[in-house]
């Protein structure tokens, strides 16, 4: 999301630059340097790297794994996780020094070391894009404490803003939803999928990380439960990383990673797409299913893929068992309104997410923060 969103600034002519660390990715040790401190480019886009510190990685676990699990945390332990998070000392002292030759100082996503401290580095020029989920992590105190003091936020969804509002108490012009670019002109092809995989069964389509946390157990477990309820040649194929047990019965084709364009082939030739995930702030997959012109069913417990279904009619949402198994009956067995829906989706991205539409609404929104902070 952020890379996308700095290239389309960028190419606009927005004048930017990528303060970042040394690690290699976000799957890394946060505790190494991989890549040189210093500046170079990237498409053109200048890059500044600074170094990040040893951390205790044993100690960050101990809160994280509470965390995950969806506990809440002392706030000994808030501490804990955000010292003992990916940070780099030199990049909050190159922010803190060099402020005030920066306009504003953007940051992204809201729970990370690099985040917390760096906006304490710079007060009133931080603009946070959060990409916050209703977890554990968003109920540490120290964050509140900590957005506090930006100069405004970015939510991809109005859920998320919602969220923000209740657990956070922000508002006012600064705090605004404006979601995030999508690339409209990719186009799918469903023939040149199924002759490639191999695959001549109507299909429920999965495309994300593989695991628990994503509920894709959930999506397995309730799959197969309507197979043997509605016996039919239906299949659910499941794309992308991570790793996560399923019976090995034929119903269930796990492809693993594959090309991007696969990618798209294959929301072209699936019946209906599915997100189970419970915790979204935006949800690219969806927005991607929509261009392709294919309906979606989500999480009902999902604040964010919920609203998105509702405000474009371009899908259905289930909260158990029973309302998933009505609703991709009903998308199965009503062809004409399944497309219905999936064009409705397809007008809502091109509306509402397409990078000349974001590209003005942040150049905008930029310019009214920086306004407000010289007053």
């Amino acid at each position: 999301m952020l890379r996308g969103l700095v290239h389309h600034l960028y190419a606009a002519g927005v004048d930017l630059e990528v303060l970042t660390t040394c690690v290699r990715d976000f799957r890394s040790d946060w505790s190494v340097d991989d890549h040189p401190v210093g500046t170079s480019t990237c498409a053109g886009i200048p890059v500044r790297r600074f170094s990040v510190r040893p951390r205790d990685t044993a100690a960050f676990d101990r809160v994280n794994a509470k965390l995950m699990k969806n506990q809440r945390i002392t706030e000994k332990e808030e501490t804990t996780f955000q010292r003992e998070m990916v940070n780099s000392p030199s990049l909050y002292q190159y922010i803190s020094e060099k402020s005030e030759e920066y306009s504003l100082f953007v940051f992204i996503p809201y729970m990370f070391g690099t985040t917390y401290y760096g906006v304490q580095s710079c007060r009133k020029k931080a603009v946070l894009i959060p990409c916050l989920h209703d977890e554990a992590y968003a109920y540490m105190k120290i964050l509140k404490q900590s957005f506090a003091q930006t100069a405004g936020m970015v939510f991809l969804s109005e859920p998320e803003q919602l969220l923000a509002q209740t657990l956070y108490g922000v508002s006012g012009r600064a705090f605004q939803s404006l979601g995030t670019g999508i690339d409209t002109e990719i186009r799918g092809d469903a023939v040149r999928f199924r002759r490639k995989y191999q695959i001549d069964s109507p299909f429920l389509l999965y495309a994300g990380r593989k695991d628990a946390g994503k509920k894709v157990d959930v999506l397995i477990q309730y799959f197969l439960a309507y197979k043997k309820r509605n016996p039919s040649k239906l299949k659910l194929i499941l794309i992308g990383g991570g790793n996560i047990e399923f019976p090995k019965n034929g119903d269930v084709i796990d492809l693993g990673f594959v090309p991007v364009q696969d990618k798209h082939d294959a929301y072209a030739a699936a019946s209906v797409f599915c997100n189970p995930s419970q915790f979204e702030s935006f949800s690219l997959v969806i927005m991607e299913s929509w261009l392709a012109e294919r309906p979606v069913l989500v999480n009902g417990d999902c604040a964010v893929t919920t609203d998105f279904a509702r405000k474009s009619n371009g899908g259905l949402y289930y909260q158990n068992y029973i309302e998933f198994e009505k609703c991709l009956q009903y998308l199965l067995t009503n062809p004409g309104t399944a497309r219905q829906m999936g064009a409705n989706g397809r007008d809502f991205v091109l509306k509402n997410f397409s990078w000349d539409a974001i590209v003005k609404k942040y150049t905008e929104y930029f310019k009214m923060v920086e306004s407000e902070i010289g007053q």
